[in-house]
């Protein structure tokens, strides 16, 4: 409970200074946390962005849409590296200062590739647009801590990686209207202007965010050794990996296992878009009772609906209702993950948190490349069971975690993320 202190290996935090770490001089920031999740939109959207309009850049550039396909796979791997790098980089600096200029870059990279003349340009624009993604990612992820009370840490938390399932909801989808409607050059324009308004939303919510304990190789290596955060990496690296290599196609998914027609797939996915939106909240919701058996209901459902899809979801309506189950649990993941690491690694959060957000970033990559070989080699369907079957190899991992309390000796500060896990 909040106000009292366990022997967990935390450390004690008294409960006047609980109140005045966690929330600032100013109250709950809940203005604060809305602008990150706005700035984790942008930087999601920028990511997925360019498959919407690989079919509009191809001809335009001269490159073949495999080719293209870089300018997704170049910022999903640079971001994961990025992630890493970046919080062992910038050292004690501010972490609102750092957060701004990160924003700042990913308005420049957009209008860079809004005005690239070839494509090799636009993938270096890309290039930047992944180190921005990672380090924001690993940073802004976990600073609710931060902003409000230890109480209300995972609503805080669900409200920031909204921002995670509502690029999902929008931004394929907005990738190919602003393409086939605007153009694929003011499709980047477009998100220029949406990262100046995240920028400019965060230079006027976000309070200073001193460093307390910065991250070193050697926090990084430490926190590796810890049980929880190496159990959530690889649960994070099997489930994203495995969700990766079927997502990316689910559009041939949808038209060819489930028989849909191609004019339906958009509005079906918007939907399921939004579904992992409500799953998003229900789990941040849900996570206070235990982020194990969270993670581990996600990850179980999500094993049944890909493991069905392929064998009764044959038809148009079983398709679509499996396609939903998956994205209602699968998109609860991200936050439930996020807090797992949190929990896991209470005073060392940004460690965890860069060593998490590299992993998701770098298993994007991994699954999109995994699932084109499967289907190439094999078929659409094996790609289905694939996933199914590393969901439930992370399920299992997760089923084996009884605790996440720190398992390595803890850093010294980032008292607001230890009172946070004390009042679960």
């Amino acid at each position: 409970m909040a106000g009292t202190h366990s022997d967990g290996g935390f450390g004690g935090v008294a409960p006047g200074r609980q109140a005045q770490n966690a929330r600032g001089t100013g109250g709950e920031r809940w203005g604060a946390a809305w602008a990150a999740m706005f700035g984790v939109f942008v930087l999601v959207v920028a990511e997925q962005l360019p498959i919407g309009l690989l079919i509009q850049i191809s001809p335009d550039l001269g490159v073949t849409e495999g080719t293209a396909g870089l300018s997704v796979t170049v910022p999903s791997i640079v971001a994961g590296v990025a992630a890493l790098l970046v919080p062992l980089v910038v050292g004690k600096l501010d972490r609102r200062v750092l957060l701004v200029a990160l924003m700042a870059l990913m308005t420049a990279a957009n209008a860079a590739s809004w005005l690239a003349p070839t494509f090799e340009v636009l993938l270096l624009s890309r290039v930047f647009v992944g180190v921005a993604i990672g380090g924001f990612w690993a940073i802004g992820g976990g600073i609710a801590v931060r902003l409000v009370s230890a109480a209300n840490v995972p609503k805080a938390t669900s409200i920031i990686f909204a921002g995670v399932a509502a690029a999902n909801v929008l931004g394929v989808p907005l990738g190919t209207i602003l393409g086939t409607g605007l153009g694929w050059r003011l499709a980047f324009a477009a998100l220029g202007v949406a990262a100046l308004v995240a920028l400019l939303w965060l230079i006027g919510l976000l309070p200073p965010l001193s460093a307390q304990t910065p991250v070193r190789p050697r926090m990084l290596a430490s926190q590796l050794r810890n049980k929880g955060v190496a159990l959530g990496l690889i649960a994070t690296l099997l489930s994203v990996t495995g969700h990766f290599a079927a997502f990316t196609f689910v559009g041939p998914i949808l038209r060819d296992i489930a028989g849909l027609s191609a004019s339906a797939v958009g509005p079906v996915l918007l939907i399921y878009g939004l579904l992992g939106l409500g799953g998003n909240f229900a789990a941040g919701a849900l996570l206070g009772r235990g982020v194990p058996a969270v993670v581990f209901s996600i990850l179980a459902v999500t094993t049944v609906a890909l493991g069905l899809l392929p064998a009764v979801g044959l038809q148009p309506v079983s398709g679509v209702l499996l396609l939903f189950l998956w994205g209602l649990f699968f998109g609860g993941l991200s936050v439930s993950m996020q807090t797992w690491m949190i929990k896991a690694a209470p005073t060392a959060v940004e460690g965890a948190t860069s060593l998490w957000v590299g992993v998701w970033n770098l298993s994007i990559g991994l699954g999109a490349l995994a699932g084109g070989v499967v289907i190439h080699t094999l078929s659409l369907e094996s790609t289905v069971w694939i996933a199914a079957a590393l969901a439930l190899a992370a399920a299992l991992l997760v089923a084996t975690t009884r605790s996440l309390k720190e398992t390595v000796p803890p850093a010294t500060g980032t008292v607001e993320a230890v009172e946070a896990v004390e009042a679960r």
